[in-house]
């Protein structure tokens, strides 16, 4: 139908997820414990490698909850984190009675600027100052330059993760993101690039801590007959039925990445004629899932606000959206500490997503190349007469 929706990004369901699925219903075991959460959490280990640890939870934000707690944050610690992300990336640390401090991104990837890092964390320890832990969010399906950012926090004694919610199927100099970090966090939500409906993943380099944050997300029960619990958990476990889900999406990854990124060269190339409007550059530094197709509008070449083009393609029925609004710049933290600022601003004003699911056809494709060339191409016509 012409007029029917196209929404930004859906789940690709590939048909590998029926017999995990059948299973758990034949063999009963639909709660938070049974085969396809031992094996999803396995499959992932492999899938990744470097030698992390996972565990299969409720959700991203879950996942960063209990990494959080695991390094030692709590009342009055400060939590670094990039600006430019989800509001999900920042949830916990409000939950645990810590302080978030924004940190400004670098152009290419709209990821944490390693000189901000490096900066900041010098000043901070400076004047007694220092985060317990530096956040470094992975956008869109491309990887923050992570290399120089570890770096930093080691020197300092500031514990890194690695929020690669967004980058599953990216690469940092050949290795598979969230693998660097002492902690890690996936999303497998709705509209990620793989997804188990609704779920995260805890990835740990120390089976000590992946076994304590275990008990946390099992309500902290301890080992007994009677339920017994000495400290604070959490109702945070992956089901059963959920995670069959993933272990099938989890073989298709692959051919969902490729997907994706056909879809973003096309936007490249259809695009290609009009001046200031650029998908996102792929950074030097690995492979971009391009889980979002993120374009660029240059104000000096293109009149109007990324949020305007939003408009737009909402009256065409099409999906889209601006890129994350800092937060620092949210009502919720306009009293917050921010290092920098302005890099992000601008993605943030000069940023769309496109649609970008990975099942997009070429016809939904051309319906939203049509619409933002109609949208765009008038103004650039009146400026060359």
């Amino acid at each position: 139908m012409a007029n029917q929706r196209i929404y930004l990004s859906v789940p690709h369901m590939s048909g590998d997820e029926q017999p995990y699925i059948a299973d758990s219903f034949r063999s009963n075991w639909l709660s938070s414990v049974g085969p396809n959460l031992d094996g999803f959490e396995r499959e992932i280990e492999r899938r990744l490698g470097g030698g992390v640890r996972a565990l299969a939870v409720s959700s991203g934000t879950a996942a960063l909850h209990l990494i959080l707690r695991a390094a030692g944050v709590t009342t009055g610690d400060r939590v670094a984190v990039s600006t430019l992300t989800f509001a999900g990336s920042v949830w916990p640390i409000l939950y645990l009675g810590a302080t978030p401090v924004f940190l400004d991104s670098e152009e290419v990837s709209g990821n944490l600027d390693p000189d901000i890092v490096e900066e900041y964390l010098a000043d901070a320890a400076a004047r007694g100052q220092l985060p317990r832990v530096l956040i470094a969010v992975h956008l869109y399906g491309q990887h923050a330059d992570i290399d120089r950012i570890a770096t930093a926090c080691e020197r300092y004694g500031v514990t890194l993760v690695e929020d690669a919610a967004e980058s599953l199927g990216a690469t940092y100099q050949g290795r598979q993101t969230g693998t660097t970090a002492p902690f890690s966090l996936l999303s497998f939500n709705g509209n990620k690039i793989i997804t188990t409906t609704g779920g995260g993943m805890v990835l740990a380099k120390d089976e000590t801590a992946i076994q304590r944050v275990k008990k946390w997300a099992n309500q902290s029960r301890e080992p007994s007959s009677e339920y017994l619990h000495r400290e604070l958990g959490y109702n945070y476990r992956m089901s059963n039925v959920l995670a069959g889900i993933g272990r099938g999406q989890l073989k298709v990854l692959d051919s969902r990445v490729t997907a994706r990124r056909h879809v973003a060269e096309r936007y490249a190339e259809a695009f290609s004629d009009i001046p200031g409007f650029t998908l996102q550059r792929e950074a030097r530094w690995g492979l971009h899932s391009r889980w979002l197709s993120v374009m660029q509008i240059d104000p000096a070449q293109q009149s109007g606000l990324a949020s305007a083009l939003v408009a737009a393609l909402e009256e065409a029925n099409i999906e889209s959206r601006p890129v994350w609004r800092p937060m620092h710049m949210q009502p919720m933290f306009a009293d917050a500490q921010v290092v920098g600022g302005a890099v992000a601003k601008r993605l943030f004003e000069t940023g769309i997503c496109l649609p970008s699911s990975s099942s997009l056809s070429d016809a939904e494709q051309s319906r939203v190349i049509d619409a933002v060339r109609e949208w765009m191409m008038p103004a650039r016509l009146r400026r060359s007469a």
